[in-house]
């Protein structure tokens, strides 16, 4: 495995940077990526992190190498962008996340001691609090959580930003009850065939279910994307099922298709060691 430090590593770091200039060059350039704007690339970065996600999720190294590289390459992408309209060069970046993780990690780069891991997330904290002022000035301790964040994690970001100063609850079967509640509100809205009130109910439902999400520390983003890739393998189980039937879903019965769900679920459990 090469050092990322390497003149060697340096070298091609160097030609993707002069990759991406010849790219937006006026003269020679790409028509396409010359008029790519900040925005549009933003909207890039977004869809290439699900896709590094996607990976690491399939814990395939092919396609994270691959998908690493796509992201690192919109990254440098918006930086040239930048670097073009005079608001900031790569170097500026280097030097500013470097500085960063030093200042962040006295107990590495300077004298602090730490005991564990939670120390060091409570240092991490005051730094950006005390050191780094961030936040100063802000409305809101709630103005840090980006509004581009997707809905769920970003609800349990807020939960734990508002938990910092006290705001939350004393236990998870204290939101476990908040959730019964919120489901209870929901059934009532459901029967009133109201659909702004059930858009309602559900959205606090749902807050509610990442609020205890949080509080028996399970990463809600996390725990869904891991019940997707379950209910697709499921599905996939009861495609190929049928496939060898001579069938497809669609010209299958409801009972089939549940019968060949568990099926797969037992499946899973003999394959897990379970039974």
């Amino acid at each position: 495995m090469s050092d990322a430090r390497s003149p060697m590593a340096e070298d091609r770091f160097g030609k993707l940077l002069a990759l991406i200039e010849t790219l937006r060059n006026p003269e020679g350039g790409c028509p396409w990526d010359i008029r790519q704007t900040k925005a549009d690339v933003g909207r890039y970065l977004l869809d290439e992190t699900y896709e590094v996600l996607e990976a690491v999720d399939r814990d395939s190294p092919a396609a994270m190498r691959e998908e690493l590289g796509d992201l690192l390459f919109m990254i440098l992408f918006l930086a040239r962008i930048a670097e073009e309209e005079k608001l900031f060069g790569i170097e500026g970046i280097l030097d500013d996340i470097t500085a960063k993780m030093i200042r962040r990690h006295p107990h590495v780069f300077g004298d602090a001691k730490v005991e564990d891991a939670a120390e060091v997330k409570r240092n991490w904290d005051r730094i950006k609090r005390d050191v780094e002022k961030r936040g100063e000035g802000d409305p809101s301790i709630l103005s840090k959580v980006p509004l581009a964040m997707p809905a769920l994690p970003r609800a349990q970001k807020l939960t734990a930003e508002a938990a910092k100063v006290g705001f939350d609850w004393e236990s998870a079967q204290a939101v476990l009850e908040k959730v019964e509640e919120e489901l209870a509100e929901f059934r009532e809205a459901l029967s009133g065939e109201n659909p702004e009130s059930i858009r309602d109910e559900i959205g606090d439902l749902l807050f509610s279910i990442v609020n205890l999400s949080r509080h028996v520390k399970v990463n809600a983003e996390e725990a869904l994307r891991a019940s997707n890739r379950k209910f697709e393998k499921r599905f996939l189980y009861i495609e190929e099922r049928l496939r060898a039937q001579g069938k497809d879903p669609a010209s299958s019965t409801l009972e089939e298709m549940d019968a060949l769900w568990e099926r797969a679920k037992q499946k899973e459990q003999k394959d897990q060691g379970r039974w």
